[in-house]
């Protein structure tokens, strides 16, 4: 998991699609909050840091050309690393004496980690269920049942009333559509 869905960065390029916008931002918006606070920025710092991030990301990525032997991640956090030195540098920043960029650690030339277990529980929790209208009820609580809870398949077929193959087909169904629509995002 530690690339992006191209499919999702082809979609911004190509235009103002405001559903690829949506799921980019709670996709990544996590994660640029996490560096915030990882590199000291208190949490309103933090929230402005990842706004000014996603202004530049709006001008940016029409014109982004997604290497698939780079780190997207990497890209993004020198796009955070550059906008948190660019506030620091501000004189203008209206701060109060708790809430001082100028006393945040300085960005390492890597990003924190954004542990990757915590990074699929975001996406698993927070936007995975955006796509729960794609489906019949019946297979999306086989599925979420089956991989968010974490229950044997013989269980949820019987509390559903579905054969044991309707069951496993369900869980393929959304994985299959979770592929097309995150890509990458799902790999092992």
């Amino acid at each position: 998991m530690h690339t992006t869905s191209a499919s999702l960065l082809e979609r911004l390029r190509e235009g103002r699609d405001a559903e690829a916008w949506a799921q980019f931002i709670r996709i990544y918006s996590p994660i640029l909050y996490a560096w915030a606070r990882k590199v000291g920025l208190r949490h309103d710092d933090a929230v402005d840091l990842t706004q000014d991030v996603f202004a530049v990301l709006v001008q940016k990525l029409p014109e982004f050309r997604y290497d698939t032997q780079q780190r997207f991640r990497g890209w993004l956090w020198t796009v955070t690393k550059h906008k948190w030195l660019e506030r620091r540098r501000r004189p203008d920043l209206p701060l109060d004496a708790e809430s001082r960029v100028e006393d945040a650690r300085a960005p390492a030339a890597t990003p924190p980690e954004f542990e990757e277990a915590e990074f699929r529980d975001h996406l698993i929790r927070s936007v995975v269920p955006s796509l729960r209208g794609n489906f019949h009820d019946t297979t999306w609580q086989a599925f979420w049942r089956q991989v968010v809870d974490g229950r044997p398949a013989n269980e949820v077929a019987v509390e559903l009333g579905l054969s044991l193959a309707t069951v496993y087909k369900a869980k393929l169904r959304v994985l299959a559509h979770l592929h097309a629509e995150l890509g990458d995002l799902f790999a092992d």
